[in-house]
């Protein structure tokens, strides 16, 4: 396996990955209707747009083995509005549902931290549903503790319930 950076190519595959990781790991967590309306051509115009333009501090990464894409980081200062300029997040990172547990998101985070260190960030923060025990045991074995940032994200039929996690960098 290797990561490399992502470029806007790979926009196409990173949304593939996106979704179908969406609809496995957050089946029952989620409403069946909103997973099954997910659609790869648009979050493929959201990739392409994203990795087409110039973000200081911010980039993707990309997990391949043998030319495939299997997963993808992304990482960026933080959104938050309470977190110093020192903080950096790690806002997205999904592994094909077939690829987990194999070591490749402990390989995207590895990465993501080297990025968000070498870009000068002191500390990270990112989000995960309540509800995804899994990820969240995940990031405690790699390091990362909620710190009681709770956010909700109202989809208008359903609502998503996060928690901040955080580390040192």
């Amino acid at each position: 396996m290797n990561v490399r950076p992502a470029i806007v190519a790979d926009a196409d595959a990173i949304a593939e990955v996106h979704v179908r990781s969406w609809q496995a790991a957050y089946r029952g967590q989620i409403p069946d209707d909103h997973l099954d309306s997910l659609s790869i051509e648009r979050r493929a115009s959201v990739w392409k747009e994203m990795l087409g333009r110039e973000m200081p501090d911010a980039g993707a990464f990309v997990l391949e083995d043998g030319g495939g894409i299997l997963g993808f980081a992304h990482v960026s200062p933080s959104r938050d509005a309470d977190a110093p300029a020192s903080t950096g997040e790690l806002t997205a990172i999904y592994l094909a549902p077939d690829r987990r547990g194999r070591g490749g998101g402990r390989l995207l985070i590895d990465i993501a931290i080297t990025s968000l260190r070498a870009a000068g960030f002191r500390r990270v923060t990112l989000w995960v549903l309540d509800s995804n025990a899994a990820a969240r045991r995940f990031y405690e074995r790699a390091g990362w503790m909620a710190d009681g940032g709770v956010k909700t994200d109202d989809r208008g039929s359903f609502a998503l319930v996060e928690l901040r996690y955080t580390r040192a960098l």
